[in-house]
């Protein structure tokens, strides 16, 4: 009835961050993946919202804002706050 589109495992890596500031509390998961062109998916531990992010998404505010159903001052914030986390080369340029 469904066509399989991929099936994989793999070992990953996940990190987790929690942040204060004086707007908003975060509680971030990172899953560092081969999968997805290499992009992480980030996912608010708050909201259950999702994204797969890289280092350039970080720059697009009202990407970060509609993901996460943040402020402009919020998504600024997360925006300085993944920079910190999210590799600057994807996943696969870097191996």
């Amino acid at each position: 009835m469904f066509e399989r589109l991929y099936d994989t495992s793999e070992q990953a890596q996940v990190q987790f961050i929690g942040y204060a500031s004086d707007r908003a509390r975060y509680d971030f998961g990172i899953v560092y993946t081969n999968a997805f062109f290499g992009k992480p998916i980030v996912f608010c531990m708050q909201t259950n919202r999702s994204t797969l992010l890289d280092y350039e998404d970080l720059d697009n505010l009202t990407y970060l804002q509609k993901a996460f159903q943040l402020t402009t001052a919020e998504a600024e914030e997360v925006s300085a706050l993944m920079k910190q986390f999210i590799p600057t080369l994807s996943i696969k340029d870097q191996y």
